[in-house]
Order: structure tokens, then sequence, then C-alpha cells
């Protein structure tokens, strides 16, 4: 028997969808407390998807109030980690399950290519909840070395409610980083979506239900980032507010902490990553390959996005050759055809910004490829891949956040200028290096201020390993074990036999 692959219609698929359009507040789908709707767009067509529930401030104290009840009544914060392992590992089951559905969600909602979310979104997500529902019955407390007339237990218990903040770049993805680690150590939580991409996460919200997770623990409101997300960083009931965006919003939520009740802020925020490419680099293809993925996947739209090439001036021509060659080469087009290498970007008002930054490019900096609006697409989300040459060290393409396929390039001659070039900016999330010299990389690693370091490829993450960086990237980690610490407190309980 000859088996061969049918290939998916995702369209038809897509047809089929059903989506979800209200807030998610203890268990039940509701309609926000005005009434008021905001409409989510696909920005591959400019269509409009749906009306969803634009929450506002009364909506997040309801969500808020259904998060504390179920806190301090421990239908959850107090059953046995070994029961709350089950339920969560239901739920990575059920979003396999969905994933097809998900997926969609995600490239109708986020312009997203359905091969990046089926092949990467879902499944990393699935496998994350999987991760901390494994990890957290292995999790252990401590005994402090006292006199023999003591005993100190130190103990990590949930923090109570926390509020979670998530962009619209990796909807789902973002959205369980967060919650994998706050509900597998017993927290309530209440979810703020990006307001352009709130679709996976009411769905996948409806799956933890119905995976066990008691109403009332996991609650989403869509809304606003200025109203609901204000209203969740200024709540005096949220215990912990974690975010994931940009380092503008990040202030913010430091400042209504501080007008607040000072709850634990937790921050993951911009980049302005550097690929360094030194000239005792032997396969310049292989570097080629990484520097177009480390900008232009996702169309840029990645915190972490290697957006500065820093290049030895030896190779620099040989190299952006190559490189200029497989931008070339990038298929704009429908998120929905598995033919396509890069969608458009979220949202027309993400388009517009990053067209500002272009235009300011043009004028300080030598274009190589791109620069503008992609020409013969459906919609005016579709930007070109662009390459920049020649650009001055202070220049915005060189300093601030572009989140789009724009790539900066600079020169250097010595490991010195190299590092001086990288470190220059206010972020410190990531950094790739390229060399064959181990003496080298290991030497140049250690002295890049980023929270990762890329030998000899690009952007690498996994669960395993803590994810953030230093300076205005933020402070405290997502993934592996540490990402606990965000949503536990240190316990300690004293036993005196006098």
């Amino acid at each position: 028997m000859t088996i061969t692959d049918t290939p998916v219609d995702w369209h038809t698929r897509a047809k089929q969808l059903v989506f979800r359009t209200h807030a998610f507040i203890d268990g039940q789908a509701t309609p926000s407390a005005d009434g008021q709707t905001r409409a989510t767009v696909n920005p591959a067509t400019g269509q409009e998807l749906a009306q969803i529930a634009d929450c506002d401030e009364r909506d997040v104290d309801r969500a808020v109030a259904a998060a504390r009840r179920a806190f301090e009544d421990g239908r959850w914060s107090r059953r046995s980690p070994a029961e709350r392992k089950v339920v969560l590992q239901r739920w990575a089951a059920l979003i396999l399950e969905h994933a097809d559905e998900l997926a969609l969600l995600d490239s109708l909602d986020a312009g997203k290519l359905i091969t990046d979310t089926t092949t990467g979104d879902v499944p990393g997500s699935a496998a994350i909840v999987r991760w901390y529902a494994e990890a957290i019955d292995k999790v252990y407390g401590e005994i402090a070395p006292t006199g023999p007339d003591a005993l100190a237990l130190v103990t990590r218990v949930p923090l109570g409610v926390v509020g979670a903040v998530v962009p619209w770049n990796f909807p789902l993805e973002m959205a369980i980083w967060k919650l994998a680690p706050a509900l597998a150590t017993g927290n309530s939580v209440v979810l703020k979506p990006a307001e352009e991409s709130p679709l996976s996460a009411l769905r996948v919200a409806e799956l933890a239900v119905e995976a066990g997770l008691p109403d009332g623990v996991l609650n989403v409101v869509p809304g606003d980032g200025p109203v609901a997300g204000r209203a969740l960083g200024l709540h005096q009931d949220v215990d912990v507010l974690t975010f994931t965006g940009s380092t503008a919003v990040g202030k913010l939520f430091l400042g209504y902490a501080a007008e607040s009740n000072m709850k634990q802020v937790w921050l993951e925020c911009g980049g302005k990553s550097a690929n360094l490419v030194f000239a005792d680099t032997a396969d310049l293809d292989a570097a080629a390959e990484g520097v177009c993925a480390g900008i232009f996947s996702n169309q840029g739209q990645v915190c972490s996005a290697n957006s500065r090439l820093v290049v030895q001036r030896s190779i620099k021509d040989e190299l952006l050759d190559k490189v200029v060659e497989r931008a070339r080469g990038i298929v704009l087009g429908d998120p929905l055809d598995p033919a396509s290498t890069m969608g458009p970007l979220v949202s027309d008002q993400q388009a517009s910004r990053v067209l500002e930054l272009l235009a300011d490019g043009a004028r300080t900096s030598r274009t190589l490829i791109g620069g503008g609006r992609a020409p013969g697409t459906p919609s005016p989300c579709f930007l070109q891949p662009t390459i920049f040459d020649d650009v001055p060290r202070d220049a915005r393409i060189a300093q601030e956040e572009i989140f789009g396929p724009v790539l900066a390039v600079f020169g250097f001659d010595d490991e010195r200028e190299a590092l001086a070039i990288a470190d220059d900016t206010a972020y410190g999330l990531a950094a790739s290096v390229w060399s064959d010299s181990v003496a080298r990389t290991h030497r140049v690693a250690d002295r890049l201020h980023a929270g990762t370091v890329s030998i000899n490829t690009v952007d690498m993450l996994d669960v395993l390993t803590p994810f953030g960086g230093f300076g205005q990237s933020g402070f405290g980690r997502d993934l592996s074990l540490h990402a606990l610490d965000k949503f536990t407190g240190l316990k300690t309980t004293w036993y005196h036999h006098g």
C-alpha cells in the first residue's frame, strides 16, 4: 500500500471555525460589562474576523474576584502537585487534539504562517504545558541547617492571583509561557491577550476547563491595553503581574505597581539583538541562512530577532551577497498557503510604524534591498524584507526595536570593535556569534551583555533553559524551572523544640 500526504485545505478549515467572542470569567463565556466589542481583523486580507468583547475595569474586577475566590477556597491552590499534574497533562493533550484549530486561529488573527503555527507554536505550547506538569511534583523544598533544638522548613507557596499580559507576535505560545508555570504552582490567573490577537487565548482557556481546571482558576479578559491592561496593573488584589511586550509598556507596569499594592512585576521586554559574524567562519552559507532566519522569521516580529548584523569587514561583501540573495527568494503571500515564506505584519498600525523607521533608515543608510510595502499583496500589512548597510550606530534603525523585517548592517575590524557595536544599545536580550574558533566563541559570549547567546546558530531557546534579558529588555526569566520563581514565594516555618 502506498501512503501519500494529502495537502490540507486550510481555507476550507478556516471557514469551519467557530470564534469565541466573549470574555472567559469564572468558567463561563460572558459579554463585557457594557456590551462593548472591538473587531479583530485578519491582517492578510484586512477583513474582520469577529467582534470580540472589549473588557474594561469592571470586567477585570469580576475576573480578579473570581480568581481570588478560586485561590482562597483551595479548589486548585490546595490540590497536590500530583493532582495538578494530571489536569495539566490532559490540557496539553487537548491542545494537540485541537492543534489545527488553534494554529488557524493564530494564523488568521496575527498573520502568522500556517507552516509555523502547525509545526512550532501549537506543538511547542503543548510541550511546555506537559513539561511543567511533569516538573511540578519534582520541585522540593529545603531544610535549613539549624541546631538540634529547631527545625526550619523552607517551602515554595503560590502567590495568589497572577495578572498576565501577553503580546500578539506569538499569541498562544506567549500565553502558555505564563500560564503553565503559574497554574502548575497553584496560582489563579487573569490573562489579557493582545487586543490584535485574542482568539487562541479564549479557546485554550475553554480547553483548560475541559481538562479539569476548576472554574475561576483561569480567566481571560480581552481588551485594550490602556484600559484592561492598566486595570490589571493597578488592581489592588493582583499579587503578581507578568508581562511580555514593549519596554515602554513594561515601564508603565512598574509604575502601576508602585501606585497600587507593590505587586511583583516580571518583565520580558524589547530587544535589539546582534548577530556577530567573524572572518574565521568557514561556512558562510550557514551564516547567511542564520542571518535571514534571525530577522525575517515571523516577519521580524520577535523580541529576540537578530535585527543587527555585525560582520567583519574582510568578509562583509561576500556574506551580504549571500544574505541579499536569500532575502530576494522570500515569498510574501497568504499565510494559509504553505508556499508562502513571509506573511503580513500584525496590523496596519504596526506596518505604518515600521514604514516610518524604513524612511528614516533610507535617509541615514544605504538600502540593499526592500524599503517599503510589498506590491501586489492583498493588504497594506505586507512589507518587503529590507536590509540597510553602512548604518550609523546612533541611527534610529540601529537603536530602536523595529519589530519588522528590517536588518541593519555594521562592519568591524577586530573583536573589541565587534563587542562595542553589539553592546551599544539599551537592550540585552539575545545575541548570536559565528566563528570556528572555540576560544573566540567562549570569549565573546562571555563578554556580550545578553541573556541568551547562540553560537553558530540563531535565537535558540527551549523550555529547558531560561529566557530573558538584561537592561531594558527586562528581568526575570520565562521557561525552565527558574520561571517558577516568578509565581511562588519562599515561606519559612520554624519548629522550636525547647
